[in-house]
């Protein structure tokens, strides 16, 4: 899978799994309405789905995805709650991804 589709769909499950997480948190947090459980529980399920959708060995997929979910963890902290990163996050974020790519680039022998 070339590079920019892998990390298109990478950023993509984030996103899914993420929401899929905030929104019962914001039932279970915040009081709003348990409906907020259904598009969540839908946002997993999609999640799921699109981790499925990589050719590479599974825990090579899991392992490759966890350093995108971080930046993206990051940038939703800034985007939807508010909180501007600190410079430790931002490294933090920088080396899971520098991981991830190392991870996803690698060449392999057949």
């Amino acid at each position: 899978m070339p590079e920019a589709k892998t990390l298109a769909l990478y950023l993509v499950t984030a996103l899914a799994e993420i929401v899929g997480c905030y929104l019962p948190s914001l039932w279970l947090s915040q009081g709003r309405s348990a409906w907020w459980l259904v598009p969540g529980a839908l946002s997993l399920a999609l999640f799921a789905w699109l981790l499925s959708l990589h050719p590479q060995a599974s825990g090579r997929v899991y392992a490759a995805y966890g350093g995108v979910y971080i930046a993206v963890a990051v940038a939703w902290l800034w985007a939807v709650d508010g909180i501007r990163p600190s410079a430790w996050d931002v490294v933090g974020a920088a080396v899971a991804l520098l991981g991830m790519g190392i991870i996803v680039m690698a060449p392999r022998s057949a």
